[in-house]
């Protein structure tokens, strides 16, 4: 397991007791409930990718950094419509936004980190240090 990855722990699925007394309001308005976007970590010889799926939005609602060793992904997206009648005005606005953080391992190359987005997916890809790539084996001549 790499140093980007998760560990998995147990998910307690709910009783039937614990649906029927959850504060659960069913009337809510879910527009602008929060919601952390699926990533996939993959580790190959020469470096790091990470995927992050987040459909609906642009590439200029995306935040990426990187300080002292914590890559941080971050968007935020705000929507408004108003529509005015004869006798009524409707104004609704919504507003989505996330942020996820991942150590990174001595092993990557921070300053050659690259980030592109497109069809919702948001790609990293984050080389390692030459120091880091695995080498050939080397045959050691006997004096």
């Amino acid at each position: 397991m790499n140093a980007l990855t998760k560990t998995f722990r147990p998910v307690s699925f709910p009783t039937l007791l614990d649906n029927l007394f959850s504060d659960v309001d069913f009337f809510a308005d879910n527009r602008n409930s929060i919601s952390v976007p699926a990533v996939n970590v993959k580790e190959n010889d020469d470096v790091f990718e990470i995927e992050l799926a987040a459909p609906g939005l642009k590439k200029e609602d995306f935040k990426v950094n990187v300080h002292e060793k914590l890559l941080t992904i971050s968007a935020q997206k705000e929507v408004s419509e108003a529509e005015a009648k004869e006798n009524y005005t409707r104004k609704e606005f919504s507003f989505r936004s996330f942020s996820r953080s991942f150590r990174l391992p001595n092993t990557v190359d921070s300053e050659q980190i690259e980030a592109t987005y497109a069809d919702g997916v948001l790609k990293l890809h984050l080389p390692k240090k030459e120091e880091a790539k695995p080498k050939e084996p080397r045959l050691i001549e006997i004096a």
